[in-house]
């Protein structure tokens, strides 16, 4: 909390100095414009006053001044104009940039402290998995039941690196899709599958069309499936069920996973695909997750030339949905 109220504090230090010296900058091109006004002003009234009345030439004199007036005063005027266009084009750009970028580092310092969890909770299973086999004579059914938690804690370690690697290579644009005819029908349902192997004691059912079929990259279609269950998994209660479903409708292909979680709130339905983040605070929240499950199924939808989207389950919950096109 300390570390949050300190944050908190330079960003508002940083905003109010910011604030402070863009009207110091543009009062100071305000006084400047008058100062050179005024200037000219006083220029022109001492060119009148040197005139001699009496000559033939005084009018045309006259006119040369008032014409020299005018062009310096649009000559300040387009000076001033243009000086405050670039300092208010500038200065919101400045701001924008640094914003996005004090974002992006607490979303990144908040990704280092859940990939620690992440990271230390799976590997802190297995080490006593490991200590447990070696130092106590177990009979077979428990030794079995270890190394099938144990293997299951090496999957989750599997699937959050290849995550973090994904979503540099795909960010870096080094990953190249390798696109191939794929039954999304039997994927889903491998993928539900697999999940109701791995977490026995929750409600995991599937509806799916047969022999639906689109053109793009297995492994890449199996990670946006597996995070958008996972992430159903994660944010229902234990006893409430997910449902996968693959249907083959008239506008498209929909493959949608409901939860019974908690509602997100409509204006944080489009900021959950952006890389790293998550709802709530990284100190406060109790969910696992690295803020990198829904930013790569979005991509992914990218990369197949479809859209994912979320919306509201009734009574309560999310649905989460990728619309493929018909191939």
């Amino acid at each position: 909390m300390a570390v949050n109220l300190y944050k908190k504090k330079r960003l508002a230090v940083i905003t109010l100095a910011y604030w402070f010296l863009l009207v110091y900058i543009t009062a100071a091109l305000i006084w400047w414009f008058i100062a050179l006004m005024h200037q000219n002003k006083e220029i022109t009234d001492l060119k009148n006053s040197l005139l001699k009345k009496n000559e033939p030439a005084a009018v045309a004199n006259e006119r040369v001044i008032a014409e020299e007036y005018e062009r310096k005063t649009a000559q300040y005027i387009g000076e001033g104009a243009t000086f405050m266009l670039v300092i208010l084009v500038g200065a919101v750009f400045v701001y924008r940039a640094t914003r996005k970028q004090i974002k992006l580092t607490h979303q990144q310092q908040n990704f280092m402290m859940s990939i620690t969890h992440e990271l230390k909770t799976p590997i802190a299973v297995v080490k006593l998995n490991l200590e447990t086999l070696q130092k106590h004579k177990l009979e077979e059914a428990q030794q079995a039941r270890i190394i099938h938690n144990t293997l299951q804690e090496t999957d989750r370690l599997n699937d959050l690196c290849n995550n973090i690697l994904l979503a540099s290579q795909l960010d870096a644009g080094d990953f190249k899709l390798a696109w191939e005819e794929v039954n999304l029908s039997n994927l889903v349902k491998k993928a539900a599958l697999q999940f109701q192997s791995r977490f026995p004691n929750r409600k995991i059912s599937y509806r799916v069309d047969e022999n639906i079929s689109i053109s793009g990259d297995e492994l890449l279609l199996k990670l946006a499936i597996n995070n958008l269950i996972e992430n159903a998994l994660k944010y229902s209660p234990g006893e409430e069920p997910v449902l996968v479903e693959l249907e083959n409708a008239k506008d498209g292909i929909k493959l949608k996973v409901t939860d019974q979680g908690p509602a997100i709130p409509d204006h944080e339905k489009s900021k959950i695909f952006e890389k790293f983040y998550r709802l709530g605070d990284e100190n406060t929240r109790r969910v696992q997750g690295t803020g990198l499950g829904l930013y790569l199924t979005r991509k992914i939808a990218e990369d197949h030339n479809a859209t994912v989207e979320v919306w509201n389950n009734s009574p309560r919950g999310s649905i989460f949905v990728i619309n493929f096109q018909h191939p």
